[in-house]
């Protein structure tokens, strides 16, 4: 599956969180174009997302993106940083490949990165990181509906017929059409 390198900092006073997505490697020579989705959830909902460029034909791609978010110190340990990595797969569609999800609701290795970072407030601190199957994470932070819910999170199906983009059924990792 691979692993990931990256660094985070924490400035209390600023409220500014920084990530440094810095390379990968282990990844599938079969894997077209991969790039990193940087995503901070707030109290379990999805508050920001952004990605680095794609990298051709490697299965070891170095990134060296910067992304900084506002997060008030009020704030810091309702949050949850996600980094997956996407690519295209056989079909042209971009998929997750896998992801590492860090804050006060992780665990092992990605919880003691968050807490270096809260605790030398200021300092970059970098580690790789091994991906884990990116349906594994989703279900440890309830980004995904049980099975056989609706993927739209409607109550009913009343929703994904006026979101006629959405069907309910079996739960699938998100996809991303690339041109």
């Amino acid at each position: 599956m691979g692993e990931l390198c990256f660094s985070l900092q924490y400035v209390p006073g600023s409220g500014r969180l920084t990530v440094v997505v810095l390379e990968a490697r282990g990844l599938s020579l079969e894997l077209a174009e991969p790039y990193v989705k940087v995503q901070l959830m707030l109290n379990w909902r999805k508050w920001k997302t952004s990605r680095t460029s794609a990298r051709k034909g490697t299965a070891a791609p170095y990134f060296n993106e910067t992304f900084t978010f506002l997060v008030p110190f009020s704030q810091i340990l309702s949050v949850d940083l996600v980094l997956a990595i996407w690519a295209r797969g056989p079909r042209l569609w971009a998929e997750p490949v896998g992801k590492v999800a860090l804050g006060a609701r992780a665990s092992s290795q990605p919880l003691q990165l968050w807490v270096d970072m809260l605790a030398h407030a200021g300092r970059p601190i970098a580690q790789w990181h091994r991906l884990r199957p990116a349906g594994e994470v989703d279900q440890a932070l309830g980004l995904q509906p049980s099975p056989g819910a609706c993927p739209c999170l409607a109550p009913d199906s009343t929703r994904c017929r006026e979101l006629p983009a959405l069907t309910c059924g079996p739960v699938q990792a998100p996809r991303v059409l690339l041109q």
